[in-house]
């Protein structure tokens, strides 16, 4: 299946196959963090204080879009970057999603057989 997928698709593999681990250390405070916001949001509920409810809920909030974010590693900029650059220099279609889709298919499709 692996290598279906490499011939296949070779420049989602590299990037399946790349894909860099992120710091431990985001993930134990972006943990920490979400913990003391529930926390704060229980507390809230249960001394009738709405407002340390909302505080504790942005908290949690913030803190799990701070751990599965990308952060600033030079792979994902460079990949940004290469995106953009891919996306300017095509022109924008009017067509669908799912016509696109059928697009790619085929041209896959063609490259694969020859």
């Amino acid at each position: 299946m692996e290598r279906q997928l490499t011939s296949d698709d070779p420049r989602l593999a590299n990037t399946l196959a790349s894909r860099g681990r992120r710091p431990v250390g985001r993930y134990v405070l972006a943990s920490a963090v979400a913990i003391a916001g529930l926390l704060m949001l229980v507390a809230g509920a249960a001394t009738r204080l709405a407002w340390i409810g909302v505080l504790g809920f942005v908290i949690m909030f913030g803190a799990v879009a701070f751990g599965f974010s990308q952060g600033s590693s030079k792979e994902s900029a460079g990949a940004a970057t290469a995106t953009k650059a891919k996306s300017a220099s095509t022109p924008r279609r009017q067509a669908g999603f799912m016509s696109r889709l059928e697009e790619r298919w085929q041209h896959r499709r063609d490259q694969g057989g020859r």
